[in-house]
Order: C-alpha cells, then sequence, then structure tokens
C-alpha cells in the first residue's frame, strides 16, 4: 500500500466524517427551537465538517494550488463564522428573540443599561476623545471624515 492509496482513504474518511458533521448541524438547526441553540448548531459542527471535508479534498487531489486555495476557504470560515454568529446573536438580544431567563450569564443587559445612561453630551465628548486617535499629524481631519 503507497502513500497515495493511504492519503485517498484518509481523505475520504475524512470527507464522510465532514458530511457528517454538516449533516448534524443542518438537522439541528431544524429541530432545535431558541435562537442561541440554533446559532451555536450553525456554527460549530458546521465549521469543523468543512474543516473536515477540505483536508479530505486537498489529501485526495494532492495539488498544492488547489490545497492552498482550500486552506484560504478555511481560514475565512474560521474568520467569519464567529463574527456573524456574534452579531446574529447581539441582534437577536436586541430583537427580543433571547429569553434572557434562560441564560446563564448575561452581561450584555449591564452593558446596555450603562450605554443607554450616557448622556447626549457625555457621548459626543467620548467620540471626540477617540476620534483625535485618528487624526492625521498635519492637523486634517481623520480618513473618512470631513
Amino acid at each position: 500500500m503507497s502513500w497515495t492509496d493511504v492519503a485517498d482513504v484518509t481523505g475520504t474518511i475524512l470527507l464522510a466524517l465532514g458530511s457528517t458533521l454538516t449533516l448534524v448541524a443542518a438537522v439541528a438547526i431544524l429541530r432545535f427551537d431558541d435562537l442561541l441553540s440554533r446559532m451555536h448548531a450553525a456554527t460549530k459542527p458546521q465549521v469543523l465538517g468543512l474543516v473536515l471535508m477540505m483536508t479530505g479534498v486537498a489529501l485526495i487531489v494532492r495539488n498544492p494550488v488547489a490545497a492552498w486555495t482550500l486552506v484560504l476557504v478555511v481560514a475565512f470560515q474560521l474568520i467569519t463564522a464567529p463574527i456573524s454568529a456574534h452579531m446574529v446573536g447581539r441582534a437577536g438580544y436586541r430583537t427580543g428573540k433571547v429569553d434572557p431567563e434562560t441564560l446563564a450569564v448575561d452581561e450584555l443587559t449591564e452593558d446596555l443599561r450603562a450605554s443607554d445612561e450616557l448622556s447626549d453630551e457625555e457621548v459626543e465628548r467620548r467620540i471626540a476623545e477617540l476620534s483625535k486617535d485618528f487624526e492625521r499629524p498635519d492637523g486634517g481631519p481623520a480618513p473618512g471624515r470631513r
């Protein structure tokens, strides 16, 4: 048995495992009731399934250009999945789709309450303070500002 045979068998197994995880994620999205459970199912097993499938494809194809393309696909998925899940969770929380009573820890309510208590003058002062960090050395406005 040569190393190409081992790579083919390993790649096939990884493709099957990745496909199974992705299928489990899809079923979980349909079966779970609340937003946070569905969000968890849409990100965790789906990303791992994609990583396994891309690794399996790379082992079967054995082309360096294709392998680096697959690495980029996995990298972009690893970068974007947590960010999108975070944004979906926050949007769901703010629109009332998440029941705060079911959360073990609820730090977002404290943050939202603190931001609501800030006066308009305090908000303007903080924005002005932060924009000083982005001003150009020649005294011109920050990039993107007039």
